[in-house]
């Protein structure tokens, strides 16, 4: 009995003991939380500048003008006087087709002029035989009628055959394809002795002026949009003028040395890719460039009275873009911006924020909004 009377006259004291040490525990961890400092981290006030952003677009070269050659006239190929990949003349020869069966077919034709030409000299003998005769009432007024009916038939077979002629002379002239234009000769798929025709579907050969090269490329509608506003001009011509010039990166990297300036928008946009096109001109009087290059056109803006945020003081989730911004009391608040580009390690904010606020721009992975921080030195963003 003694040692259930201890037992029970102890244990009471061991618990109280223990939740005693328990609570002074807590108390002391709850101390120590409040006693540790807020994290200092650096934080900037954001105010305007400008930027110049810069985007690039896939593009598709082409020459100033691109003809394929085609014979306009049937037969076999005498000669080629030009060689794949060389620079001609416009007027220059470029191939000649035998001209043998036209050139008989001229002389037909000289030869059917001349009797149609007598034929006339025979009606108006006839004609002015019958006229005093019909005068003097010999013969029937008809007959004068029907006389000057085949003199009028006879000048309509001439003007027939010397437009035969004429149309035999335009066929010799064919047998020799010559250049429309300036430029640089494709590749030539026929040979000397091969039968061409105008019903052929491949060409003679390419002909491509490319003094000047056409790079075509497409924007999305939210590019377009960025893109022209704030255009100055009232017509789309103004406009296109007032464009600051684009640069062409080729396709091995290298910036083309000639600057170039867009000149064509397509009146609208495509329905299945919600994409317009466009098209920069370039010069390009060294040749280097030819038509099926490929390259990317760099179109550059300037944007004045902007706000930009460091790329290192954003978040992005779920296609959200976040900055933590320093409220009253140094409580982080969290903001969803949306952007209008970039420049270099520069977002430019479109919707968001505004002059004057305060953004923490490291250390930013580990906040929550609600947190308190002491800002390390705040500083201005400067104007550019």
């Amino acid at each position: 009995m003694r040692y259930k009377t201890a037992y029970h006259t102890i244990l009471p004291g061991l618990l109280m003991a223990v939740a005693l040490y328990s609570c002074g525990n807590n108390a002391g961890a709850e101390a120590a939380n409040s006693a540790m400092p807020a994290p200092e981290l650096p934080v900037i006030t954001l105010d305007t500048s400008s930027a110049m952003t810069s985007s690039q677009y896939s593009a598709v070269l082409e020459g100033k003008v691109n003809v394929d050659i085609r014979p306009q006239v049937d037969g076999y190929l005498d000669k080629i006087f030009i060689d794949e990949g060389s620079f001609v003349k416009a007027g220059q020869p470029l191939f000649q087709i035998n001209d043998r069966p036209y050139r008989e077919q001229l002389n037909k034709d000289i030869a059917n002029l001349h009797a149609m030409e007598s034929a006339v000299t025979a009606a108006e003998l006839e004609a002015d035989k019958i006229r005093p005769l019909v005068a003097n009432k010999v013969v029937a007024e008809m007959q004068l009628k029907t006389a000057n009916a085949a003199l009028q038939t006879a000048k309509a077979n001439v003007e027939q055959a010397r437009a035969a002629v004429a149309a035999s002379r335009i066929n010799i002239d064919f047998t020799v394809v010559k250049a429309p234009v300036s430029g640089y000769i494709g590749r030539i798929p026929k040979r000397v002795g091969n039968l061409v025709g105008r019903a052929d579907a491949t060409p003679l050969t390419t002909l491509s002026d490319i003094s000047e090269v056409y790079a075509y490329f497409s924007m999305s509608e939210n590019d377009f949009m960025n893109f022209s506003k704030g255009a100055s001009g009232t017509s789309l011509q103004q406009q296109l003028r007032q464009l600051r010039p684009v640069s062409l990166l080729l396709s091995n990297g290298d910036e083309f040395q000639q600057k170039g300036r867009i000149e064509m928008i397509d009146g609208q946009f495509n329905k299945t890719t919600a994409a317009i096109s466009l098209r920069a001109t370039f010069p390009n009087p060294a040749a280097v460039l030819r038509s099926g290059n490929t390259g990317k056109v760099r179109i550059e803006q300037l944007y004045t009275g902007i706000l930009q945020v460091p790329q290192a003081a954003t978040l992005e989730m779920q296609n959200k873009v976040f900055v933590y911004e320093l409220g009253d009391s140094n409580i982080v608040k969290r903001r969803i911006i949306q952007l209008a580009g970039s420049n270099g390690d520069q977002f430019i904010v479109k919707e968001g924020l505004k002059r004057g606020d305060k953004i923490i721009t490291a250390g930013i992975e580990t906040l929550v909004e609600g947190s308190v921080i002491t800002p390390a030195g705040i500083k201005p963003t400067s104007k550019k």
